[in-house]
């Protein structure tokens, strides 16, 4: 593993209507680390997630990728993320193979085929049809599968095992420790038990 560190967060604080939900948080993430944040409803585990992709601004404190703050210019960090948040961020009028195009051509694509794609996350039969006629559980793996069609070293992942029975979060935690082992690495939430014995994690419970 890398000493230095991909990912660095120093002195972030987040406040939410008046409550500070954290604050004075620094941690460093190197190459094949995953970050397990934990801590009860409230405590601010989402709002660290969306601070890290963009989607919502620190009240203090810096981001750091490759040691160059994320709020510079020419910083690369926001090319180099995937993130699926808890809700699937699918459109339902759209069929699953029109989705990943779509995740493409916002993102970094990868060369992955888009039929292999949805076979490798049990969809295949399912190019075609309209994500409204899908089970929940579907329009998860559907939604995890942007982790494949696009490049990126920093998967986000707010609770990637909603709805998905046991084989299917046996599909992907094998798929989150291939990323890891490839150079990857992985921030996420989850109220399942994370029971993976070859990766090295780091957690971070928001509610201490």
């Amino acid at each position: 593993m890398s000493e230095v560190a991909l990912l660095k967060i120093h002195n972030l604080a987040c406040v939410r209507d008046d409550r500070v939900l954290f604050e004075h948080l620094s941690l460093l993430l190197c190459r094949q680390q995953m970050l397990l944040v934990e801590g009860h409803n409230g405590s601010g585990k989402t709002s660290l997630l969306r601070i890290l992709t963009g989607l919502k601004m620190a009240d203090e404190g810096e981001i750091y990728w490759h040691e160059n703050a994320i709020s510079e210019s020419d910083s690369n960090y926001y090319e180099r993320i995937t993130y699926v948040g808890h809700h699937d961020g699918v459109k339902h009028e759209l069929t699953c193979l029109e989705n990943l195009r779509l995740v493409q051509a916002m993102g970094n694509p990868s060369v992955i085929d888009l039929d292999d794609a949805l076979e490798q996350v049990n969809l295949y039969r399912y190019g075609d049809t309209p994500v409204s006629n899908l089970s929940a559980g579907q329009r998860r793996r559907l939604a995890l599968a942007r982790l494949i069609v696009t490049e990126a070293d920093l998967w986000i992942l707010d609770e990637p095992y909603t709805s998905l029975d046991k084989a299917s979060m046996l599909l992907f935690q094998t798929m989150f420790e291939t990323h890891l082992k490839q150079g990857g690495i992985i921030v996420m939430t989850s109220h399942h038990d994370i029971d993976m014995p070859t990766v090295d994690i780091k957690r971070l419970d928001l509610s201490s």
